[in-house]
């Protein structure tokens, strides 16, 4: 039995399917996705309450914290571009 003290969730903005997708190496199974982090927020958290339990997992902790770590890139125009 895996015993679990904080869970650590990534973020990636798919460009190609505008939704947030959110994976995570700490609770197996997570993978959820939304067109919000609003949106994406309350189902990573019902998908990890589901998971800690289903894959059978402990703490001592009567909140377990998740942190949800966002990748998303953008670009700016340079206004002084080098020639």
């Amino acid at each position: 039995m895996k015993s679990v003290s904080a869970i650590t969730v990534h973020a990636t903005w798919d460009k190609d399917a505008h939704v947030w997708i959110a994976t995570s190496d700490d609770i197996d199974g997570l993978a959820v996705e939304a067109k919000t982090m609003d949106i994406l927020e309350p189902k990573v958290t019902d998908a990890i309450h589901d998971l800690i339990e289903l894959n059978g997992m402990r703490s001592q902790l009567s909140e377990v914290p998740v942190y949800i770590m966002v990748k998303h890139l953008l670009c700016v125009i340079n206004p002084t571009p080098e020639a």
